[in-house]
């Protein structure tokens, strides 16, 4: 399977959206109960186009990543492949690569996932540690070791 990540353009708004709320709406509503409205406007605070990238795995859109760069911390604020392309290797494969310019560039890459996210599997396996934790969620933390071959992965 051929996947990479494409700049996101303003057509992509609406599948984020849904995509967002197809993979997160069973979390949210065991967690908070679920507000449409609430999400709606959750969504649009915190979506930013400029900080997003489409996945595309054999030429289809199947997710996508929201990401910020602020000195030398690389925040993954947001990953959503669709319910049927999970387990295929997909959130890997770009989780991997995002690891590979954090190691290139000696940045440290964050993330928070909600506790009862079996994302935090993936997460571990690539070598995330949890940082700190609250009511619903832990936040994670991969760093570049001293030394290390740049060229690995």
């Amino acid at each position: 399977m051929e996947i990479h990540v494409r700049e996101a353009r303003s057509a992509d708004v609406d599948f984020a959206r849904s995509l967002y709320f197809e993979t997160m709406r069973v979390m949210i509503e065991s967690a908070f109960g679920w507000d449409q409205h609430r999400q709606e406007e959750s969504f649009a605070e915190w979506f930013d186009l400029l900080e997003t990238g489409i996945i595309v795995a054999d030429g289809r859109d199947v997710g996508w990543m929201q990401t910020r760069t602020d000195n030398h911390e690389v925040f993954l604020g947001s990953l959503y492949v669709k319910p049927e392309m999970q387990r295929l290797g997909i959130g890997t494969h770009v989780v991997r690569k995002l690891i590979a310019q954090c190691r290139r560039s000696s940045s440290s890459l964050t993330l928070a996932v909600m506790k009862i996210n079996p994302a935090i599997h993936l997460y571990e396996r690539l070598g995330f540690h949890v940082t700190h934790e609250d009511q619903y969620k832990f936040y994670m933390r991969w760093e570049p070791l001293r030394g290390e071959d740049v060229g690995a992965i």
